[in-house]
Parts: structure tokens; C-alpha cells; sequence
């Protein structure tokens, strides 16, 4: 068990979760399928990046969203959220997080792929899909 991080591409708040609810296993496509809602497409992918998870909880708690544990919370990343991200990032400054299942302190081991999450969350923000972060532990 691990912190496992998200962000995807979709077209709407909740397609995410009702593309789940909605799905069944398919042992010949080794995936969930469903047919009334399309799946995100997955752009990144964080194994226990705990300071980054610690970032997107701030930037949850300024946007008042409602939860009761930051764990498989939908969170909907702006321009301006990823310019933030891209700023603390490049300084080095994504606030120390810890958590029973987080791990240590990846920064340095992410610092590229970060980047390059904002840089394709930013292409397909420029195309009019959505992105999203979501975790779960």
C-alpha cells in the first residue's frame, strides 16, 4: 500500500467516478469497460510523491472544497493552478508532507516529471479538456 497519484484528462467533473461506478471487468481487454462514459485519459502518474500530494491539499483547502480525508478527492486544475505548481516546483518549494503510506520525500526524483505534467496538462487545457488530480492510499 502506497500514496498513488493521479491527474487525467476529461470532459467534465465526475467522469471519472462514474466511468468506475459504471464499469465492468473485462478479462479479453484486461480493463474496465463501459459503455455509456468515456475513461479519462491518464496524463500522470505519482508513487508517493508525498510534498507534491501535500501542495495539491493546500491548493484543495484554498479552493473550499468539501472532503473529510484529502484521499480520492477530484480536484479540477486551472491555468493559473499549474502556473502556482510550475513556480514552487522550479523553486523547490512543495511543502514537506508525511503520512503513514506517503513515503519520503521524492522531489528530486519527480522534479522532470512534474514538469512535464504541467506541460501536458497545459496542452490539453489549450485543446478544452479538463484536468484533474485525484490519490489514493
Amino acid at each position: 500500500m502506497g500514496l498513488d497519484m493521479y491527474a487525467y484528462v476529461a470532459t467534465r467533473e465526475g467522469q471519472h467516478r462514474d466511468y468506475y461506478e459504471g464499469s465492468e471487468w473485462n478479462d479479453d481487454a484486461k480493463d474496465y469497460v463501459n459503455t455509456k462514459v468515456n475513461k479519462p485519459r491518464e496524463i500522470a502518474y505519482w508513487r508517493k510523491h508525498p510534498n507534491l500530494h501535500g501542495w495539491m491539499e493546500t491548493l484543495a483547502e484554498q479552493k473550499k472544497l468539501k472532503y473529510d480525508s484529502f484521499n480520492g478527492v477530484e480536484m479540477e486544475l486551472t491555468a493559473e493552478d499549474l502556473d502556482a505548481l510550475e513556480r514552487d516546483v522550479k523553486k523547490r518549494q512543495l511543502p514537506a508532507t508525511s503520512g503513514f503510506f506517503f513515503g519520503n520525500n521524492s522531489d528530486q526524483h519527480y522534479y522532470d516529471s512534474d514538469l512535464a505534467f504541467i506541460k501536458a496538462a497545459r496542452t490539453e487545457m489549450f485543446m478544452g479538456l479538463k484536468v484533474f488530480y485525484n490519490s489514493s492510499w
